[in-house]
């Protein structure tokens, strides 16, 4: 699944909701098995209630039937967690992805956030998906054993885990309840946390390589190991150089080159720095996704 990015208007600062639609319409026709709308890649925590409900509403509208539609609606406070729930669930989406509430960290006991978990899924209509947000970024680091005894909550289906460590894939899948789902967030891990029981992953980098990240996990499942690992030796360094070593500006500006609606980024985040430009354009060449008529 793609985590979408958020695109802004370049002179009101609005979210650009045609520009997130016609990005859609892109994304729906590649092969991937769903969107995440209102995740990390997507700048949720920049976005006001009422700017995720739209974005969920363009989704809801534009995304084919056949594809799965998940919404980040993990907030601070439980409250605004299960209103953003609600919300999301009034816009047709099949699934959630909550982060944990991380401000007040010293007090976010594994007993805090187990219970934050079960209310939360006791309170939605849809399943619940846990995000195990990037450690660089501001966010617990979650004990196997916490979510090992969340995946006995039958309406807790899966985690995102963005950590970038297949070790730490493995202790998941192997300590988890049978049919509990682990999707990896690294690109560059796909292909190797399938191997070892991983179901899938939930990949920045397929903003930018949505068939190809798709392909790696279809193939994969054909059992075409061969192909599988050809591409993601195309997908994994394009992901290290861009999304993990540029963040969200790298991504946007190489959704630029390719056609797509990608901008700025939302302030105080900066742009990707025109230094740095050239070099995006050269890892989208060596991972082959550059495509006639793409500009710079």
């Amino acid at each position: 699944m793609i985590p979408t990015t958020t695109p802004f208007h370049p002179v009101t600062g609005e979210v650009d909701l045609a520009g997130l639609r016609a990005n859609i319409e892109k994304w729906a026709t590649t092969g991937v098995s769903g969107l995440v709308v209102g995740g990390s890649t997507g700048e949720a925590v920049f976005l006001d209630e009422q700017e995720r409900d739209r974005c969920w509403a363009v989704a809801g509208d534009t995304v084919p039937d056949d594809l799965t539609l998940v919404a980040g609606t993990g907030a601070e406070s439980l409250r605004t967690t299960l209103r953003l729930t609600a919300m999301a669930v009034a816009r047709g989406f099949n699934a959630v992805l909550v982060q944990p509430p991380a401000f007040y960290k010293g007090a976010m006991s594994d007993e805090v956030v187990r219970d934050h978990y079960v209310a939360v899924a006791d309170a939605a209509e849809v399943p619940v998906i846990v995000y195990q947000v990037p450690t660089r970024f501001s966010t617990l680091d979650f004990p196997t054993g916490l979510i090992a005894e969340l995946s006995e909550h039958e309406n807790i289906i899966g985690i995102k885990d963005s950590r970038g460590s297949l070790e730490k894939v493995g202790e998941l899948v192997t300590q988890t309840n049978r049919g509990f789902q682990v999707l990896v967030g690294s690109g560059s891990l796909l292909y190797a946390s399938l191997e070892i029981g991983a179901v899938g992953g939930i990949l920045g980098v397929a903003n930018l390589a949505p068939a190809e990240s798709a392909d790696i996990h279809t193939l994969f499942a054909d059992g075409d190991r061969a192909g599988a690992g050809a591409l993601q030796e195309r997908v994994g360094p394009l992901h290290n150089a861009v999304v993990a070593g540029m963040g969200v500006a790298g991504v946007k500006y190489g959704l630029d080159v390719l056609g797509y609606h990608g901008g700025a980024p939302r302030a105080p985040l900066k742009p990707l720095a025109e230094r740095r430009r050239d070099a995006v354009i050269e890892h989208l060449d060596k991972a082959g996704v550059l495509t006639v008529g793409a500009t710079s």
